[in-house]
């Protein structure tokens, strides 16, 4: 549904997007993650044709962005991270305002935006100013907009930046259900809502791309462990740190014992030689499990070095 074919593009000096290149297929709902500097909103920009490649080629189930972009655009919902409303229009005002815009006219434009607003759930501020709709619902009325000229493809950056916890698990819910007639492809920060709402994940990293796969298949993959060990026993956490792959630890203490909790990557599971430390140097073992790595510990590893400062 989604073909992006060897795109770069640059402001002046600044290389936001860097030889890209990935495929989204009908009825995929994928996360698109990355730093903030990456290039995630650039791609969404010419993903759209808001902003045009300098090299590369952009398609839509066989249309070019740069050839044919209305056809292109009339297949698009855009929801961008700043979500620009007239807060002083009617949320049916600003629907009708939208649907025009779109060419809709008519019983074409009514039954459009009938649909959109009981999709996203708009009854009770449909005849209420913008200005007087929370945030929740202002990303409603956003999505209600994306959707009045049913795209097959929406493209929505940080739909749910600034949203209370239970706005955040609104809209995601929102997204699960679009994403059942449509393709997604959704751009967020948070973890929770990739791995609740997204069927693949795509991570770049200063614009180029750097993972691509299942949330399954990429932490499988990954290396990456957590190991959670409760010893009692002198210098336990400095030695515990010294292993080989360890790349953070923390500690706390329990009942005077000592908690620690190493973030590790490689093949190798650590837990025999935990076990052995324990017992050469006369450590009593009250605990020693190994947990799964997290979406979050993948993403540091893909994205800074050795899970440190952002790479530049």
């Amino acid at each position: 549904m989604i073909t992006v074919e060897n795109v770069t593009k640059r402001y002046g000096p600044l290389l936001a997007v860097d030889n890209l290149s990935f495929q989204v297929d009908r009825g995929e709902v994928v996360g698109f993650l990355g730093p903030n500097g990456a290039g995630k909103t650039t791609t969404m920009r010419l993903l759209t044709g808001t902003v045009q490649p300098d090299t590369g080629r952009i398609t839509l189930d066989g249309l070019s962005i740069g050839d044919e972009p209305e056809a292109v655009k009339r297949r698009i919902g855009y929801l961008p991270e700043l979500n620009p409303l007239y807060e002083d229009m009617l949320v049916c005002e600003y629907l009708e305002y939208a649907g025009r815009l779109r060419g809709l006219e008519g019983i074409e434009l009514r039954r459009a935006i009938k649909d959109a607003a009981e999709e996203t759930d708009l009854g009770d501020v449909f005849f209420r100013p913008i200005g007087e709709a929370s945030k929740g619902f202002k990303q409603r009325i956003g999505l209600a907009a994306a959707l009045l000229h049913r795209p097959e493809i929406l493209v929505l950056d940080e739909p749910t930046e600034g949203l209370d916890p239970n706005q955040r698990v609104e809209i995601r819910s929102l997204v699960s259900a679009l994403g059942r007639e449509r393709t997604i492809l959704l751009s967020t920060h948070v973890m929770q809502e990739v791995e609740a709402t997204c069927t693949r994940l795509l991570i770049i990293n200063k614009g180029k791309l750097v993972a691509d796969g299942s949330v399954a298949s990429l932490l499988a993959g990954s290396g990456l462990a957590t190991y959670v060990v409760e010893v009692q026993g002198d210098g336990a956490a400095t030695a515990l740190a010294t292993l080989p792959g360890v790349r953070q630890h923390t500690t706390e203490t329990v009942d005077g014992r000592v908690r620690v909790r190493l973030a590790a990557a490689g093949e190798k599971d650590l837990r025999p030689r935990i076990f052995s430390m324990a017992r050469d140097r006369g450590w009593t073992l009250w605990e020693l499990h190994r947990e799964r790595a997290s979406l979050e510990q993948l993403f540091r590893q893909l994205t800074t070095d050795e899970g440190g400062e952002e790479r530049q």
